[in-house]
């Protein structure tokens, strides 16, 4: 059974309100232009790059105000709908980057918390420190759709194929990878890590993004993308707020796995030794 996916791509600002306005306009928009499955970006309703205000602002989960608009619109469109991911207040002080499958009647389906945190130093000026606010997950999450099974995951959790080739082999057919990428990295590696992980997985992978420019001056790629399992790009979101879709056949999945099944040819072998550890034998 086919299904249409929709990717929205937006421009998050500071505060809550006016990026749940803007994100359900498009959910609503996605539903009437035939979407089945609807994808939100990363922290779809808050990028606040001051560290100490962004855990001020986060929420638990319980009453955060994203995700009761985002179940009212979901059940209100008849639509599945990826919460890319919200600031969730924790007991620790600490916020978790939490990805959420909401069902067509605005139930929660699913709840991920990204694994991989984002902590790297891209140039002098531009540096990124999540753990500081972030408390990272510690499990991968799968979830049943009526098309079959999705993998969920958040943004940098894209560097780390082991993740997604234990999903594929759990049974997923279809990766979300919501996701804020910076234009540095975006422009370096966005396109060619989400169509590695389809061909590495013979999974359709469906990539909402943050694009533009953010408080602070922080800049977001865009390119919101779905790509098919052999690898190929169906649609690319380019640039500015907006809408992509694709239609999407799991029939598909069955094709490119009987082609090449890789996931079936693992074989256990030794780890290699360290340069320093083989010298001093």
């Amino acid at each position: 059974m086919t299904f249409r996916a929709a990717c929205v791509q937006l421009t998050a600002g500071r505060e809550f309100a006016p990026n749940i306005e803007t994100a359900s306009r498009f959910i609503r928009r996605a539903a009437e232009e035939g979407a089945d499955f609807v994808a939100l970006p990363e922290n779809c309703t808050m990028i606040e790059p001051v560290a100490a205000a962004a855990v001020r602002k986060a929420q638990p989960e319980e009453s955060h105000p994203g995700l009761a608009a985002f179940r009212e619109v979901a059940a209100e469109a008849g639509v599945w709908l990826l919460v890319g991911s919200l600031s969730i207040k924790l007991p620790s002080g600490k916020i978790a980057n939490r990805s959420l499958l909401i069902g067509p009647d605005g139930a929660v389906a699913a709840r991920y918390d990204k694994l991989h945190l984002f902590d790297v130093n891209l140039r002098d000026d531009e540096w990124y420190r999540e753990s500081d606010t972030i408390e990272p997950g510690a499990e991968a999450v799968s979830a049943e759709t009526p098309w079959g099974t999705l993998g969920m995951t958040v943004c940098y959790d894209l560097r780390f194929p082991y993740l997604y080739r234990s999903l594929a082999q759990a049974g997923a057919s279809f990766l979300t990878v919501p996701s804020a990428f910076t234009v540095t990295t975006g422009k370096a590696h966005w396109h060619v890590l989400l169509r590695a992980r389809a061909i590495e997985t013979g999974c359709y992978v469906i990539a909402p993004a943050q694009w533009g420019e953010h408080a602070e001056g922080r800049r977001t790629y865009g390119h919101s993308l779905i790509v098919a399992p052999w690898g190929e790009v169906l649609a690319d979101g380019g640039e500015g707020e907006g809408l992509t879709f694709a239609e999407i056949d799991p029939a598909e999945v069955d094709k490119a796995r009987r082609r090449v099944p890789s996931l079936t040819h693992d074989r256990d072998f030794a780890a290699p030794q360290a340069a320093a550890a083989r010298a001093a034998e």
